[in-house]
């Protein structure tokens, strides 16, 4: 189901979602080897993370709205609740793999010297 959501999403959903993936490597690599510029880092990565994912959300709103005044008469049919439920997935898979970021950065504090 999740790898249907990411098959049919396009290109602006796509990189809203894997924008998600930078502040993970770098957290990873923070864990491994922390330094001050790295941690640095995590905050704006976390930001551009969270207005993507937003924004991916919003424009996936924003075609549910568009198809749902298209279709005649205007409804909210089954199709669009799947596309709302669709729309959620960015801000979802945004949210998870900052929170695995955070955790790595965490767990990167832990261990700095």
């Amino acid at each position: 189901m999740l790898i249907d959501a990411f098959r049919y999403a396009g290109l602006a959903a796509k990189v809203s979602m894997l924008m998600g993936v930078l502040p993970l490597a770098l957290a990873v690599v923070y864990a491994i080897w922390p330094t001050e510029q790295r941690l640095t880092l995590m905050r704006p990565l976390s930001l551009a993370t969270i207005f993507a994912a937003l924004s991916g959300t919003v424009l996936g709103v924003l075609n549910v709205f568009l198809y749902m005044s298209r279709s005649e008469p205007p409804t909210f049919s089954h199709v669009a609740v799947l596309g709302l439920s669709e729309a959620l997935f960015p801000t979802f898979l945004g949210f998870g793999l900052l929170t695995a970021a955070w955790l790595c950065v965490a767990l990167g504090l832990w261990r700095r010297p």
